[in-house]
């Protein structure tokens, strides 16, 4: 069974991951190399900063295939924020419940009623790293609209707070299995999932 580690500590990420790419994978993290620590995200684009996850890590693990993403929000109305600062929106080292109430408060200066959502996406970029050399990069957005007002406590990050389109409820309230077919994650999974079964024994 052919191996790939996902260069991440976040157990829901690595959980996504496992599901999409099914039973042919075997899919660990980085919880597994405490000792590993990446450097800084400094880049401008979610490519940008997956590559310097990707990279990284393969450093610490030569011959290891790794796969990072980045990803985040981003809303029309705060001119594509949060952005690549989805997870430090509130600041560095903040926590989910940080980030979505500063959203829910810049959101609010912009809100005419109680009910308002705004138009917005969630964007995934993924990249295949092999001893430090980019092997493949793919992406994936979900249009949607995100609401001041959370709805349920599924998924993580902003899941609570954004309702994809041809939906009426958030991807805090909808099933994984529901998130996981039409999510901006899974739409890049799945360019990716074709390039690595073509890639094969190649990698």
């Amino acid at each position: 069974m052919p191996k790939i580690l996902l260069a991440t500590t976040n157990i829901h990420k690595t959980e996504e991951v496992a599901a999409m790419l099914g039973s042919d994978w075997q899919v660990t993290d980085l919880r597994n190399h405490p000792e590993i620590i990446l450097p800084e995200e400094t880049g401008l684009s979610f490519e940008e900063n997956a590559i310097i996850k990707a990279k990284g890590a393969s450093a610490a693990l030569p011959g290891m295939l790794i796969l990072a993403d980045d990803s985040g929000l981003e809303v029309d109305a705060l001119n594509g924020a949060p952005g690549v600062r989805s997870a430090r929106f509130a600041g560095e080292g903040s926590t989910d419940e940080r980030n979505r109430a500063e959203l829910r408060r810049q959101l609010r200066e912009r809100s005419r009623n109680p009910g308002q959502s705004f138009p917005g996406r969630f964007h995934c970029c993924l990249v295949v790293v092999k001893d430090g050399e980019v092997l493949h990069v793919t992406n994936g957005t979900v249009e949607g609209r995100v609401t001041v007002t959370a709805q349920g406590k599924g998924g993580f990050g902003y899941d609570s707070m954004f309702i994809p389109e041809g939906y009426n409820k958030s991807f805090g309230v909808l099933p994984a299995e529901v998130k996981n077919q039409l999510s901006h994650r899974a739409r890049a999974m799945e360019s990716m999932q074709k390039w690595l079964q073509s890639a094969g024994s190649n990698l």
